[in-house]
């Protein structure tokens, strides 16, 4: 497991509210699954393009088991209710050498505060320092925060086999920092 495994920083929201993004770790499980029950169908759909409750054992592995390598997830924390939970999350999956796709969900009482903006912004330091050249992600096209998170970020749209959807692309070597 690489330093990216124990990878956290204390950042705050454009409202000034204090956050954490760190590592995703497995102990998060109950947690990351109480996210997901605060999360609206819409913001499900928008992230599995489907709507999506449960998970089954294989997709619950799959998102807690990260090599930090190949698959690396973080996760956003802020205060609520006088304990720190997740507030959102991002990863990426390397799907060839050199080239990642990222995905992310922000529980909808916190989405518009720049959540998936930070987390953006994190992954993409942490691809750049273990050498991935290419970032991609799949959108809804009528997902239109998401889309502009992305843009603000330096992606571009690039081609789409499926008319519900909008690939974008960002080349590690133009990115821009914030």
């Amino acid at each position: 497991m690489s330093q990216t495994a124990t990878y956290s920083v204390r950042t705050v929201l454009k409202d000034g509210t204090p956050i954490q993004i760190r590592a995703l770790r497995a102990s998060d499980e109950a947690d990351m699954l109480a996210a997901v029950a605060r999360t609206g169908p819409q913001s499900l759909q928008n992230r599995f393009f489907i709507l999506k409750r449960h998970f089954s054992e294989k997709e619950r592995a799959f998102f807690m088991e990260v090599d930090f390598s190949n698959h690396v997830a973080l996760a956003a924390l802020a205060e609520e209710q006088g304990r720190y939970g997740i507030i959102g999350g991002g990863r990426y999956v390397v799907v060839e050498p050199g080239q990642a796709e990222m995905a992310f969900v922000v529980v909808d009482a916190w989405q518009g505060r720049g959540v998936g903006s930070l987390l953006l912004r994190h992954l993409t330091e942490i691809a750049c320092e273990q050498g991935v050249r290419e970032l991609t992600a799949e959108v809804l096209s009528d997902n239109g925060s998401m889309r502009n998170v992305f843009a603000k970020a330096g992606f571009k749209v690039a081609r789409s086999d499926d008319p519900r959807t909008v690939r974008l692309s960002l080349s590690l070597g133009s990115a821009r920092p914030d």
